[in-house]
């Protein structure tokens, strides 16, 4: 577009009759000469109220990994940053990291004809932050969103994005999957997981032809109930480290909104499919739970997407979630262990290097109504007084187990719920 299209030019404008454009248009224009000047052709700036968020994800993760996709033209102002001090911790080490500056840098993708900069712009003694993006024409700009929404899927494959509702909005983490849960690390009732797993395999396999093939929506819901510590996270976890599909998790909190809700699905609506897992889903407040429920019905928010549920608390929530078609299609009971799951779990986690088989099976015994988070502890417990004492006391370890049984047993817990029976309650 010429500059004869314009009403407002700024070169044109009193700096006194529209300050605040004249101050911001100062930048803009600076920004697209310095892009002139060096490619030789005018930019042309774009608004994308979309896919800006992957944009400055993939961005940033292409500075510091993919660096041949992206280079740096110039920084904007010299008296502001133009580096990140961040940290990386580790079970070994926390490690200082030293990250170039999204903020304050114009930044150009060469393959695309494509410019990024994440610009401070100072007006009327405040300072707003605006994001610039430009590119040679709409076709180069096409291309390069297509690229985004292909890089994102490709590099969160190891990772999980998290995203966790806030007083200031939706805080999103993207988390390295450092430890991986193999399915053999699950401990449930075979055919639960057996079932569990199928579906989640079917989904994944082959771009969903078996929905294709009986003409069944590409879209699944699962809902996992029961007490805490009974691995319903590290079921999560398993299934996360073992297809290849992004998993999003989403914690709910009192901060949900009807705009994290549209935020969330809107999201994972362009990496799918994938896998959205809901945590702690009783806990949705309750002016948004018809948006919510609304949402699950869209005829295309969870297109492609496998949705899990989790909650500990299953007695908080009404049939309205699962007793229509669309929302969640299956609920499960992630039931305390079985003795036989106990002695799985136990003998997995090598407890006999530090007793004898037969108190094994005393353990075990004695751990009826225990959780896997319980066993854990437990497993902790021996170790730490077979590092000191060289030996272990189990008759001692019974007796307190047993108590420590009876009080956790104070608290309600109906382990017979039944799956159709789990929705929010209203």
């Amino acid at each position: 577009m010429n500059n004869q299209n314009y009403i407002i030019k700024h070169r044109e404008i009193d700096p006194q009759a529209i300050p605040n454009f004249y101050e911001y248009g100062y930048v803009v224009n600076r920004i697209k000469e310095t892009l002139f000047q060096e490619f030789g052709f005018q930019f042309k700036m774009y608004a994308d109220d979309e896919t800006t968020n992957e944009i400055w994800e993939v961005l940033e993760e292409d500075i510091q990994n993919n660096q041949h996709e992206v280079n740096l033209i110039s920084y904007i102002y010299d008296g502001i940053e133009t580096a990140t001090i961040s940290s990386n911790h580790t079970q070994e080490k926390l490690e200082l990291i030293i990250k170039p500056r999204i903020n304050n840098a114009l930044y150009y993708y060469p393959n695309f004809n494509v410019a990024l900069a994440q610009v401070s712009v100072f007006q009327s003694h405040s300072e707003l932050t605006h994001d610039f993006l430009l590119a040679k024409d709409d076709s180069c700009m096409v291309a390069f969103l297509k690229y985004v929404l292909e890089r994102k899927r490709e590099y969160i494959q190891n990772h999980v994005t998290v995203f966790t509702d806030t007083d200031d909005g939706i805080d999103r983490k993207k988390e390295k999957i450092t430890t991986l849960v193999t399915r053999d690390d699950v401990f449930l009732e075979e055919n639960l997981k057996k079932e569990i797993y199928r579906s989640i395999d079917e989904f994944f396999s082959e771009g969903g032809s078996f929905f294709t093939t009986y003409n069944i929506p590409y879209k699944r819901g699962i809902l996992l109930y029961g007490k805490p510590g009974n691995g319903k996270t590290t079921l999560v976890k398993s299934i996360a480290g073992s297809i290849s599909a992004p998993v999003a998790y989403w914690q709910i909190t009192e901060y949900t909104s009807s705009y994290s809700i549209h935020e969330v699905f809107s999201t994972v609506a362009k990496m799918a499919p994938m896998v959205l897992v809901i945590e702690d889903i009783d806990s949705m407040p309750e002016d948004v739970r018809s948006v919510f429920l609304n949402t699950l019905d869209g005829a295309t928010s969870k297109e492609g997407v496998f949705l899990i549920g989790t909650t500990n608390y299953p007695e908080k929530i009404d049939p309205a979630l699962i007793n229509r078609a669309g929302r969640f299609d299956r609920a499960y009971e992630i039931k305390l262990p079985t003795e036989e799951l106990r002695e799985q779990y136990l003998l997995k986690k090598e407890i006999n290097q530090f007793i004898s088989l037969v108190d094994v099976e005393k353990l075990v015994k004695e751990t009826h109504g225990f959780s896997f988070a319980q066993l854990n502890e437990l497993y902790t417990s021996i170790a730490l007084q077979w590092h000191y004492d060289r030996e272990v006391d189990i008759d001692q370890i019974c007796t307190q187990l047993q108590s420590d049984n009876k009080n956790n047993k104070k608290r309600n817990w109906d382990s017979e719920l039944e799956s159709y029976s789990v929705g929010f309650r209203v």
